[in-house]
Parts: C-alpha cells; sequence; structure tokens
C-alpha cells in the first residue's frame, strides 16, 4: 500500500467513526457525510486540517427538521482521545461557516416545536414607560417567492393582571451585507383595547430580533452572513467561532 493509500485510508477510517458518532445525536438523517483531512499521526498530536459535514433531511429535537446543511472548518486543535469514540472534542475554540437550507414546511415544523417556543417566551416591550410582557402563541412563515417572507403570529400581551391577544402580519424582503433584511410592511390585527402604542412596542421587539446579526445556538454566537430567498425555501450562510462540533 502506498503512503497516499495509507493516508486515504486513514482519512475513511477516523471520517466513518466521527460520522457514526455524530448520526447518534440525531433523530433522522435521510444522509450524513463526515469528511475529516486528518492521519493518524496527526491525530496523536492533537490536530486536524479540516472537518466537513454535510447532510440532507437532519431530524434533532424532534421536531427542527433541516434539508440540506453543510459545515465547514478551519484546521483544528482535538483531543486525541476523543475521535476513538466517534466525536470531535475541540482542545481550542475554531472558525466554522455553515450553509443550511430549509423548506417552508421545516421552517413552520420548528416555529412551533416546543424547543423553538421555549426560546420566544417572555419578551419583555416598553410601552410608554410601562413594562409588557410578550408570551407567543402561534407563528408561521410563508416564501411566496424569491424575495418575500411572510411572517404571521399570534401574541398574548400581559400587563400586569391584564391579558390582551394580538395578531400580526410582518413582509420582509432580504437586503444586502449592510442591511440582510428589511420590513415592507408590518400589520397588527387587535383585539378592542388594544392602543397604538401596543403595536408600535411589538414593532419595534420585532425588528429588534430580525435585525440582528446574531443567533445563539447552545451558548455560541453565531452571525447570519446571507439569506437566500427562493419559493418555498431559505438558504442561510453563517459564520461562528465554536468550542464543539455541533450535531
Amino acid at each position: 500500500m502506498s503512503q497516499e493509500e495509507q493516508h486515504n485510508l486513514e482519512e475513511q477510517v477516523i471520517s466513518a467513526a466521527v460520522e457514526m458518532g455524530l448520526s447518534t445525536q440525531l433523530d433522522s438523517a435521510e444522509n450524513l457525510n463526515v469528511d475529516v483531512q486528518t492521519n493518524l499521526l496527526e491525530i496523536v498530536q492533537g490536530q486536524a486540517h479540516s472537518v466537513s459535514v454535510s447532510g440532507q433531511g437532519l431530524v434533532v429535537q424532534k421536531d427542527i427538521r433541516v434539508q440540506e446543511m453543510e459545515i465547514q472548518t478551519d484546521k483544528i486543535a482535538i483531543n486525541p482521545l476523543s475521535v476513538l469514540f466517534g466525536e470531535i472534542k475541540l482542545s481550542e475554540p475554531t472558525d466554522v461557516s455553515a450553509r443550511i437550507a430549509l423548506s417552508e414546511d421545516d421552517l413552520n415544523r420548528a416555529l412551533n416545536s416546543d424547543y423553538v417556543r421555549r426560546q420566544m417566551q417572555g419578551f419583555k416591550l416598553d410601552v410608554d414607560g410601562q413594562a409588557v410582557i410578550m408570551e407567543i402563541q402561534k407563528m408561521s412563515i410563508k416564501l411566496p417567492d424569491v424575495n418575500t417572507i411572510v411572517f404571521n403570529g399570534s401574541t398574548t400581551l400581559q400587563e400586569g393582571k391584564n391579558s390582551r391577544l394580538l395578531d400580526f402580519q410582518a413582509v420582509i424582503h432580504p437586503g444586502n451585507i449592510f442591511e440582510p433584511l428589511f420590513v415592507e410592511a408590518f400589520q397588527c390585527h387587535p383585539s378592542p383595547g388594544i392602543s397604538l402604542q401596543f403595536a408600535v412596542a411589538l414593532m419595534e421587539k420585532f425588528k429588534e430580533l430580525v435585525f440582528s446579526p446574531y443567533f445563539a445556538v447552545n451558548g455560541t454566537a453565531v452571525r447570519v452572513r446571507k439569506m437566500e430567498l427562493e419559493k418555498g425555501q431559505l438558504t442561510i450562510y453563517t459564520t461562528a467561532k465554536i468550542t464543539e462540533i455541533p450535531s
């Protein structure tokens, strides 16, 4: 066996072990591929040139499905013992880029999953100096064409002992690298007694969430670089500095 063939075999064995380890962390996967660019000597020394992970139809947290995913790391420092157990535990943080494609059905399934709903509760609104708690009740997204996201939601506004229901709709378009999104329209459908101040405060909170350049995944800040829209599908390009390879 030539040195190159030996190197390729080592990469295949290590990649297969890590792929098997990652697959156990998923609820299901139509396809999953792991490519670890390294060899046994580098592994023993706690190094690898890069790790790439790609997959289709990946499901985590029971209701969160990703249509397609690609993750690529830079050169990494790893715990060599972790690889023997089909894992990649990083000894030092590393930069990673990702492409994540979600269908309209994927997005709606995720938005109404128990996991996401827990993250979307207890937002505070400032309504003329008064604190109001917003509890999301229902959310949905439509991707009708290559340049539009239509977001519908229902929320309960809690002010002291008073509770009020509010439905809203936002029409959003992707922008550019300086302003990734912009809101074309924001409409509220309040029940009797909901003031304009409530609607304005809700719009401001929505804009704060939409225009945030980061979102958190397991305590890691993930930066959104670009979003691409086509009918029925949203593709997000992100970068992050991570301390572990995500499942």
